[in-house]
């Protein structure tokens, strides 16, 4: 039944638990969480059309600096992406995220530029990533995975974890995002 939603409605899914219309979505637009979603995927729809991408990276920019997101139209998001709360987020344009992933607020997920785990974060499905939390280097995250506020992950966490601090430390828990991940597609 999902497979019939855009990746938009599914976006906004994850919020409200609802498939909501083209007008349902417009008016949720006044949070600025889920206005930020609609940019950013519209700036992604348009990448390859030469004016339209103009355009909606130009209304992305506006919006980055406005709430504070720094997410570019290049990074691969799967559906059912969640932001929790709005401003100071940093994410690497060449970071692979997956489907249902839930991100909060003070969030960097960037680059290491050298060492043995240079390059960019690969984020799996069903990831909730708490407020403050930093996942830096080529680095694989697994699915299912809950990484805690102001955790500093820098290696590979296999799935069905739950990861705390600094540095972080590993628990197995398969049902690590249970609770979190809400509203799932």
């Amino acid at each position: 039944m999902a497979e019939q939603y855009s990746t938009l409605q599914k976006d906004f899914f994850r919020e409200s638990g609802k498939w909501l219309s083209t007008v349902e979505i417009w008016k949720k637009c006044f949070n600025p969480n889920l206005h930020f979603i609609y940019v950013l995927r519209k700036s992604q729809q348009h990448l390859k059309t030469p004016l339209l991408n103009v355009f909606w990276k130009f209304v992305l920019r506006h919006y980055q600096i406005k709430y504070g997101f720094q997410i570019y139209p290049e990074t691969e998001i799967g559906e059912g992406f969640y932001l929790g709360h709005w401003g100071s987020l940093v994410i690497n344009p060449g970071t692979k995220i997956g489907k249902n992933c839930n991100i909060a607020q003070g969030v960097t997920i960037g680059q290491q530029n050298r060492g043995s785990k240079a390059g960019i974060p690969v984020i799996g499905d069903e990831v909730w990533i708490g407020t403050n939390a930093v996942i830096v280097g080529g680095i694989t995250i697994g699915n299912n995975v809950l990484i805690a506020p102001n955790s500093y992950v820098n290696y590979d966490i296999p799935e069905d974890s739950v990861v705390v601090g600094n540095p972080a430390k590993i628990y197995p828990n398969p049902k690590a995002t249970e609770g979190y991940v809400n509203n799932k597609i």
